[in-house]
């Protein structure tokens, strides 16, 4: 579905509240992996862009998080994805 400058895919976030509650950034520093619960944006942090990875679970997801380059330099946050299914 398009709306004017507007996609819609078969998948959605989660709504905000819940989406913010379940959110997890993930970063490497010194060659360690740090988790923090939330989403953890600060003024100087911009989103470059973003990354859908399907995973089982979501231990799979941050540990894919953590490989990613920018984890390194900046954080990757982990979001779920609304279960069409369940619902």
């Amino acid at each position: 579905m398009v709306r004017g400058d507007r996609k819609a895919r078969g998948e959605a976030r989660r709504r905000p509240a819940a989406a913010t509650g379940s959110a997890k950034s993930v970063r490497i520093r010194s060659g360690s992996r740090l988790i923090s619960d939330g989403p953890f944006a600060e003024t100087k942090e911009v989103i470059a862009g973003y990354d859908v990875i399907e995973c089982e679970t979501e231990a799979q997801a941050i540990e894919i998080a953590g490989l990613h380059p920018v984890a390194t330099f900046g954080s990757v946050e982990v979001r779920p994805f609304w279960d069409w299914a369940a619902s």
